[in-house]
């Protein structure tokens, strides 16, 4: 069995992963209003994403005999000042999501739970992927911040296809 250390800061990891699923919604949500149907779709598969991550982490501490203590998920930012906005709030989210794992590895690791630190390595894996896919489409944003289509057309070229 993980230690309560380990335990509590899992828990505290999931409660980060349905945020980032909230306000992938609620991102997808301001997108489908914009008229951006690719990037509403892709923010809207991204949430799916997080809350499978976060549903993962619900069955490593069930399979581990621990307690699964769910907390309150923060509301997640509505309002956008133009298109690019929850883009850079995106990478900002997955950034703190990374240092977040990085630290829950570190406890697995100095309370000598290997299995939990094996459980987590395909998290550090992922975040890789995460944040690199969210950095390059900040870095289309901003390039095409005048001519927004250009996004939703290399959003659809890139992500969806």
């Amino acid at each position: 069995m993980p230690a309560e250390r380990f335990v509590a800061a899992l828990n505290d990891q999931i409660t980060m992963e349905f945020a980032a699923a909230h306000q992938y919604t609620s991102i997808g949500a301001y997108y489908e209003l914009a008229t951006f149907p690719q990037l509403a779709k892709f923010f809207h598969a991204q949430a799916m994403e997080e809350r499978g991550h976060a549903m993962k982490m619900v069955d490593y501490l069930v399979d581990t005999n621990s307690t699964v203590e769910l907390d309150a998920i923060p509301a997640p930012s509505n309002h956008f000042e133009d298109h690019v906005a929850p883009i850079k709030l995106a990478v900002e989210q997955e950034s703190k999501v990374t240092v977040s794992i990085s630290s829950l590895y570190d406890t697995a690791v100095e309370t000598k739970d290997h299995q939990s630190a094996q459980f987590l390595l395909w998290f550090l894996e992922e975040q890789v992927e995460e944040e690199d896919t969210m950095q390059d489409i900040l870095e289309v944003a901003e390039r095409t911040r005048d001519v927004s289509m250009l996004l939703e057309e290399y959003i659809a070229r890139e992500q969806n296809g």
